[in-house]
């Protein structure tokens, strides 16, 4: 029996698009790492539908981030989802509870060594899934979700960022509302690894380097990428929690300080719920695939940032209602792939010799132009309000009210 091939899209085989640059057979690459809930019991019939990624350097994309298109379609498919937009008042009640247990456990172990086990562990197990709590609600009230008007989002965010130790959510805002607007704009996306981490990192103990440290890049790269300009915001966070450092250690000792500080860095490290740093925005599978989703339990600790194309798509929308926007839209997001597990993303990409420093899909800035590429018309770049000037369709209550 004959195969028709007008069912094929244009293949000339069945291995065509399955096979390596080199002409291997997709059985001889990196076993699969993303799939979709609609692909069945046979994963292997969607394998490897386009060869590896080039890992001397950056995906360059002319096309628009996709957020925006989907969006569109979502809300001409079902307009009741501007329903599902709004603040969430139970926010302010989990960052109450985090922050109590944070500097309550601080305290609690002021006469215990930071080189004891016991210090360590609960600075690992317990601080630094608490402040990777706190790291996550900074972002959902980085969007104004905790409360309907501006300013006490922010002092919210600057109570969240207390047990961080270290400044942080006024400088946040700014970037991270560009990260949204500017998806994937070198120079502008702060969240985009530099050339100079392609061409330091991009080896295995780069990765494991990269992985064991990513908050103090997530921290250090914007201020060498993109400078902001300070608002009273900024003077405030670093007013406030250098204040409330300098009473915890005089009060109780420097090892409450230690504890905090020890316990974000954990949180930014090789700690489980730190799997979706990675697991967000690289690309896997040799797919142009920009955002990925992941929606197994540990979303319970990080405000379901697990659904970010969902996110990424709504913003308006807070985190509890996260998962019903996914179920809002079946036909959307249950064709995309994700991911199943945070710590295995952070094992994968430390292992896997097709993802790496380079798997991030990058678009040239307005006026740009990157070397080794050619100019495109990449999506408008402009500099972009650090206080965010964003419609509430692509995200929360603009800050121009501030």
């Amino acid at each position: 029996m004959s195969t028709d091939f007008s069912l094929y899209g244009g293949a000339e085989s069945f291995d065509e698009g399955r096979k390596a640059a080199n002409g291997a057979s997709y059985a001889d690459r990196s076993p699969r790492r993303v799939f979709s809930p609609k692909e069945g019991d046979d994963p292997d019939l969607y394998a490897y539908t386009a060869p590896p990624k080039d890992p001397k350097d950056f995906l360059w994309l002319m096309t628009e981030e996709p957020h925006r298109t989907r969006r569109m379609a979502i809300m001409k498919a079902h307009p009741e989802v501007t329903k599902l937009m709004g603040h969430e008042p139970l926010t302010k009640y989990v960052v109450l509870f985090v922050v109590s247990l944070q500097v309550g456990l601080g305290i609690f172990l002021r006469h215990t060594s930071p080189w004891s086990p016991w210090f360590i562990f609960a600075a690992y197990a317990i601080g630094g899934t608490a402040n990777h709590n706190l790291f996550l609600a900074i972002h959902e009230i980085t969007h104004n979700l905790a409360f309907k008007k501006i300013a006490p989002n922010k002092m919210l965010a600057i109570f969240a960022n207390l047990p961080i130790g270290i400044p942080y959510s006024a400088a946040f805002k700014g970037y991270h509302i560009e990260h949204h607007k500017f998806m994937g704009q070198d120079g502008v996306d702060t969240d985009l690894p530099t050339r100079l981490e392609l061409v330091l990192l991009n080896n295995v103990l780069g990765k494991v380097f990269f992985a064991t440290f990513q908050i103090l890049f997530y921290a250090l790269r914007p201020t060498f990428v993109r400078a902001q300009k300070l608002t009273q915001w900024h003077f405030i966070n670093i007013a406030v929690q250098l204040v409330f450092d300098y009473i915890l250690v005089t009060t109780f000792g420097p090892r409450p300080l230690i504890y905090l500080i020890m316990s974000s860095f954990f949180a930014g490290s090789l700690h489980p719920c730190a799997g979706h740093f990675i697991a967000e925005h690289y690309l896997w599978d040799g797919l142009e695939q920009e955002t990925y989703s992941y929606y197994g339990p540990l979303n319970v600790f990080a405000y379901n940032v697990g659904y970010h194309n969902e996110h990424h798509d709504f913003p308006s929308v807070p985190w509890t209602r996260l998962p019903a926007l996914r179920a809002l839209a079946p036909e959307f997001y249950d064709t995309i792939p994700t991911h199943s597990s945070w710590p295995m993303v952070i094992v994968n990409f430390i292992r896997d010799k097709e993802v790496g420093i380079y798997a991030r899909a990058k678009r040239l800035a307005k006026g740009s132009v990157a070397a080794g590429c050619t100019p495109k018309s990449a999506a408008s770049g402009k500099k972009g309000a650090v206080d965010g000037d964003e419609s509430p369709l692509e995200d929360s209550v603009s800050d121009k009210s501030d």
